[in-house]
C-alpha cells in the first residue's frame, strides 16, 4: 500500500526534493496535498503532474516581501487556515514540513493534531516550541522525524547505538561563503557574496544563515530539545566538504559518523520511509573509484575538519546562550535573526549587523515562560518590534 506525502512548501528546495523522491518511487509513495505560499504557477504544475486534487496557496503576489520584519498575523491566520483545511482533506500519513521560518510552527502542530507523522525541515518549529511540540506528538501518538541533514544523522545514529551509549553529539558545518574570509572583509560582505554557498543550493534565509553561522546554532537548540543533550554535550566542527554530516562520541571515546554525498534526497528519504531502510539510486559516495587505481593517479576524498571561529560568527556562541538560559531567549534568538536576514537582504543592514542586532536582542530579558503555541506567536510578535528597533539603532531605516 502507497504511503500518502503532504508536501508543505513543495515549491522550495525541500519541496522539490521530496517531489523528485516521489517521482523516482511511484509504486512506494503518492502525493495526497500541496502547499506553496506565492508560487501559483509550480504549484499548479506539480498538481497536475501528480493528479493531486488537494493544494493550498497561502499568500498573494501582493504580499510584502518583509513578512520576517512584520509577521501580520492576520495573514498568518488566514494562511494557517488555509493549511488547516488542506491537512484536513488530504488523508495524509507523513507530511513534509518544508516551510521555512516562524511560519513552518503551526502547520507542524496541525499535522499532528491531526494523527499525521512529520517530518520536519523546519527547525524553527523546534527552536521556538521544542517542549511543546515534543509532548503534543507523544499525546497524538505521532512520530516527528527530522529531515535536516545533519540531525537526520545524528537520529540514525542514536538509534543504531542508544542513548545511554552517547556522551556527546557533533555537528559537522560546511563554514559558509566566508570561512575563509578576515574579519575586515566580511565586515564588507554583500547578500550576493553571502548567498553563494559553497555546498548546497538553499533558500535566500538558510543561506544567509550558513554564512553568519546561525544555522548551526539554531541546529544547535535543535540538537538539544530532539535529543535531549546539555549544549556542552553538543559541539560544532568545521568540515568544508560536507561528505560527514554528524558525528556522535560514545562513552568509551570512540567517534563514529554518518558519512554520505551531500544531498538533501538522502535524509528525506530516510524520514519518508523510517523505520525501513530501502535501496534508492541517490548517487554514492565512492571510495574505492575515488581512491583511483594501483598505480595511484586519482587525487582521492579529502576530509577535514576545524575548529569553529566563534569569534568572528558571534551568532554560533549567542544560541549556546539562548539555549542555556532557556525561557523565551531561543524564540528570541530567532525571530531577530528573521528580522535582520530581512534587513541585510534589502541592503539596510550590514552583514554584521546581523549579529549586532541579535545580541542585542538578546541582552534584554526574556525569561517568560510560554506554555501554549499562541504564548509562542505573541513573544514572537514582541522580539519583532524589539529587533527592528535594535537594528534602527545600528543604522536601518524603518520599514513602514
Amino acid at each position: 500500500m502507497k504511503k500518502k506525502v503532504l508536501v508543505l512548501g513543495c515549491t522550495g528546495s525541500i519541496g522539490t526534493s521530496t517531489l523528485d523522491i516521489i517521482r523516482s518511487f511511484p509504486d512506494r509513495f503518492e502525493v495526497c496535498g500541496l502547499s506553496a505560499h506565492r508560487n501559483e504557477k509550480k504549484l499548479k504544475e506539480a498538481a497536475a503532474e501528480f493528479g493531486c486534487k488537494n493544494t493550498a496557496l497561502t499568500g498573494t503576489e501582493a504580499e510584502a516581501d518583509n513578512t520576517a520584519v512584520h509577521r501580520d498575523l492576520s495573514a498568518a491566520a488566514a494562511s494557517n487556515e488555509k493549511i488547516a483545511k488542506l491537512i484536513e482533506k488530504s488523508g495524509a500519513d507523513i507530511a513534509v514540513n518544508g516551510i521555512a521560518g516562524a511560519a513552518g510552527l503551526m502547520p507542524s502542530v496541525l499535522c499532528l493534531k491531526n494523527g499525521i507523522d512529520l517530518a520536519l525541515a523546519n527547525k524553527e518549529t523546534i527552536v521556538m516550541a521544542g517542549h511543546l511540540i515534543e509532548d503534543f506528538a507523544k499525546k497524538n501518538g505521532r512520530r516527528l522525524i527530522p529531515v535536516d541533514s545533519e540531525h537526520s544523522a545524528l537520529f540514525a545514529l542514536i538509534e543504531r547505538f542508544g542513548k545511554k551509549h552517547i556522551d556527546s553529539l557533533i555537528l559537522t558545518a560546511s563554514g559558509g561563503p566566508f570561512r575563509t574570509w578576515t574579519r575586515d572583509k566580511i565586515e564588507k560582505a554583500q547578500p550576493e557574496d553571502a548567498l553563494k554557498h559553497p555546498t548546497w543550493n538553499m533558500g535566500q534565509k538558510i543561506s544567509i544563515d550558513s554564512a553568519s553561522l546561525a544555522n548551526k546554532g539554531l541546529e544547535v537548540i535543535e540538537a538539544c530539545r530532539l535529543f535531549d543533550m546539555e549544549p556542552e554535550k553538543v559541539k560544532v566542527t568545521v568540515h568544508p566538504q560536507s561528505l560527514v554530516h554528524s558525528l556522535i562520541e560514545t562513552v568509551d571515546g570512540d567517534l563514529y559518523a554518518q558519512i554520505s554525498e551531500p544531498d538533501m534526497k538522502r535524509p528525506i528519504i530516510s524520514a519518508l520511509t523510517y523505520p525501513e531502510m530501502i535501496e534508492n539510486n541517490l548517487k554514492k559516495l565512492d571510495l574505492f573509484s575515488a581512491l583511483g587505481n594501483p598505480d595511484g593517479n586519482a587525487e582521492g576524498v579529502t576530509m577535514s575538519f576545524f575548529p569553529a571561529r566563534f569569534d568572528d560568527f558571534p551568532l554560533l556562541g549567542a544560541a549556546y546562550k539562548a539555549q542555556k538560559r532557556g525561557a523565551s531567549y531561543t524564540i528570541a534568538y530567532n525571530a531577530a535573526n528573521e528580522v535582520a536576514v530581512s534587513l541585510f537582504l534589502e541592503k539596510k543592514l550590514s552583514f554584521t549587523g546581523i549579529a549586532e542586532t541579535v545580541l542585542d536582542v538578546l541582552s534584554k530579558d526574556w525569561s517568560g515562560e510560554t506554555q501554549t503555541f499562541e504564548d509562542v506567536f505573541e513573544t514572537d510578535k514582541k522580539v519583532r518590534i524589539v529587533s527592528l528597533e535594535a537594528a534602527e539603532k545600528i543604522g536601518t531605516k524603518r520599514i513602514l
